[in-house]
């Protein structure tokens, strides 16, 4: 499927019709999915305070990167040559499962570009450039340059990801995606073009993992949003019929909630509001 490129390498686009057989394994990986992920991503996304209370860490960073002044949840890397550079997320998630966006221009990646999570002994900085997020055993990532997982790279191969690719296939990964930590299940899994691309790491659980990105481009810009989080204990029954009530009208019809005959606090509450 799809158009060889020089080298040998399988170009795959999810949004190219060409790959359409393709969405038969999207649709196996979501099964794999958290429970609680379609519930999640159905809420109203945080508020900018807690976007920017889950950003960067300016205090916990590589110094070739900063923590813009007019902007707290981008990043700006120097230009400098023959360095991979790492910041850590403010907030380490030890329970629950948490959602948030990295958003990475194409064209500002360069050879390496990793995102994943770290403990906070995992190294921010390497001489040369490398896929730094993975290199030892406190990180975790994916290169999105290369389509591989990395964890204690030192030691250990990258492995394919998402897993229906071949070892010489290249995913290509949009501007934005998501990433998809649960703390309770200890897994990390990604999110592309609203396709949950299944389980990337396991054993997570017990740990105390920030977000964390490295990059080698020289000027690159990364924003982090914060999507939202849910806390383990069970849901309530409102919120269970919530949901089922927002599913069976679908989203693009969940505009017409203010049509059923129901008191207005009840439509409110199916709101969001």
């Amino acid at each position: 499927m799809g158009q060889k490129v020089p080298g040998g390498i399988k170009t795959i686009d999810m949004r190219d019709p060409a790959f359409s057989p393709l969405t038969l394994e999207l649709q196996a990986l979501s099964h794999t999915k958290p429970s609680r992920l379609d519930l999640l991503l159905d809420m109203p996304p945080a508020s900018l305070d807690t976007q920017i209370q889950h950003s960067w860490n300016n205090d916990d960073r590589s110094l070739n990167v900063f923590v813009k002044d007019d902007n707290k949840l981008v990043f700006h890397r120097h230009p400098v040559a023959q360095s991979t550079d790492a910041i850590r997320g403010h907030v380490g998630y030890t329970r629950g499962l948490h959602v948030w966006e990295i958003n990475w221009a194409m064209r500002q990646r360069g050879t390496h570009a990793v995102v994943g999570v770290a403990t906070s002994d995992a190294p921010l900085h390497s001489v040369g450039y490398t896929a730094l997020v993975g290199s030892n055993s406190e990180s975790w990532g994916w290169d999105l340059c290369r389509s591989k997982l990395y964890h204690d790279g030192k030691n250990l191969p990258g492995k394919t990801y998402p897993a229906f690719l071949e070892p010489d296939d290249t995913f290509i990964i949009p501007d934005s995606l998501l990433v998809v930590l649960d703390m309770d299940e200890g897994t990390l899994g990604y999110i592309v073009d609203g396709h949950y691309l299944g389980v990337a790491f396991r054993g997570l659980k017990g740990k105390k993992l920030h977000p964390i990105v490295s990059a080698v481009w020289g000027h690159c810009e990364i924003r982090i949003r914060y999507i939202n989080g849910l806390d383990p204990e069970p849901l309530s029954l409102m919120d269970l019929c919530r949901r089922s009530v927002r599913v069976a009208l679908g989203r693009d019809r969940l505009n017409e909630i203010h049509r059923l005959p129901l008191p207005a606090s009840l439509k409110n509450y199916l709101l969001y509001q």
